[in-house]
């Protein structure tokens, strides 16, 4: 999850917003003869909501802990979909096989047309799904309930703040009083006011600002 070439690559893709958070962790196999996966947006997860095209609002990886071949179920893309139209089908022939060795990385954006292939060997292919999203959207895994407060008391600030123990936005996610979530694990780490988060969408709206129009 903390993969410092992911979270920095995760980071550039979602420089937009404020922040960005864990969204999913998963493991997927795909046992011998199951079929294809629709092949679909990450992002419908929201509701379908029709995002602005070219607007990313998710950076998604699988990992691979066994060989992904075509023969036995490798995720299936459509290289360039990101730029598609929404809500588009697609059959498994308008894909190509993201073939991998095990300790490999795929990495996708949440608006790229994809799905797992169908399982046409004898053994299971299997990956770890790990994907990160805008911090101003809801997380399709509930980190705060998966990871009890015992737990996360225990992981490092860092990690906390990716789970989602920090402000979404200057004004998002904040505990009774302004407080940063972050307190309620760490109460030492108190901070005055709407902190960095509100400095950083002041220095936004100024770039917003001072753009050219058109």
């Amino acid at each position: 999850m903390m993969h410092p070439l992911i979270i920095g690559a995760a980071g550039d893709l979602l420089s937009h917003a404020t922040s960005f958070q864990l969204h999913l962790t998963q493991v997927i196999a795909i046992g011998p003869g199951e079929p294809a996966q629709a092949i679909h947006r990450d992002q419908w997860a929201f509701d379908f909501f029709p995002f602005p095209k070219n607007y990313e609002v998710q950076f998604n990886t699988i990992w691979a802990l066994t060989d992904f071949t075509e023969q036995n179920g490798a995720t299936r893309v459509i290289p360039g979909s990101n730029h598609f139209e929404d809500k588009l089908r697609f059959k498994e022939a308008d894909t190509i096989a993201a073939e991998m060795r095990r300790g490999s990385v795929l990495v996708y954006n949440g608006s790229v047309y994809h799905g797992g292939g169908a399982n046409r060997s004898e053994t299971t292919r299997t990956g770890i799904n790990i994907t990160y999203n805008l911090s101003w959207l809801r997380q399709e895994e509930n980190q705060y309930l998966a990871v009890p407060i015992e737990v996360a008391r225990t992981l490092p600030i860092d990690l906390l703040k990716l789970i989602g123990y920090r402000r979404g936005a200057y004004a998002l996610g904040y505990v009774d009083d302004l407080r940063d979530p972050i307190e309620v694990i760490h109460p030492g780490l108190k901070k005055a006011g709407l902190g960095d988060n509100l400095k950083d969408a002041q220095e936004k709206l100024k770039q917003m600002a001072s753009a050219p129009v058109g």
